[in-house]
């Protein structure tokens, strides 16, 4: 079956999380909403690769968690509030994320948001962006 496409499936740089997504994630965003629990989060970073396994996740998946590539955990299902979670558990703040996931540091971003975000100036469909 093929997936339908979506009007909003061609905003660049951005993965909706939509119902698709939801289902495509849902092992990644238990896994992550798990860490709320302190005796969960020991006992991931006591092992994570170890811990991920009760967790219904795709290899893909489970490399992006292992390996902390934010956006593609999105890509892969994730919502950005339950990977925060993820996060927290890492010691980074929620800018600190946002940081990492846009390949900026900490400063840079948040010397980004004060003066405003990203410019809406550009292109704004991924067909666009390509050319």
């Amino acid at each position: 079956m093929q997936p339908i496409e979506k009007e909003y499936s061609d905003i660049p740089g951005t993965t909706v999380f939509d119902a698709d997504q939801s289902r495509k994630g849902y092992g990644v965003n238990m896994f992550c909403m798990s860490l709320l629990k302190e005796a969960n989060r020991k006992a991931f970073k006591a092992d994570e690769a170890l811990y991920l396994k009760a967790f219904k996740l795709t290899p893909e998946q489970t490399d992006a968690v292992l390996n902390r590539e934010w956006n593609r955990m999105l890509e892969l299902g994730g919502n950005i509030y339950f990977t925060a979670k993820l996060g927290a558990t890492d010691g980074l703040s929620f800018q600190q994320m946002a940081a990492k996931m846009t390949g900026s540091t900490q400063q840079e971003y948040a010397d980004m948001m004060l003066a405003g975000g990203r410019s809406p100036n550009g292109a704004r469909t991924k067909s666009e962006w390509k050319k």
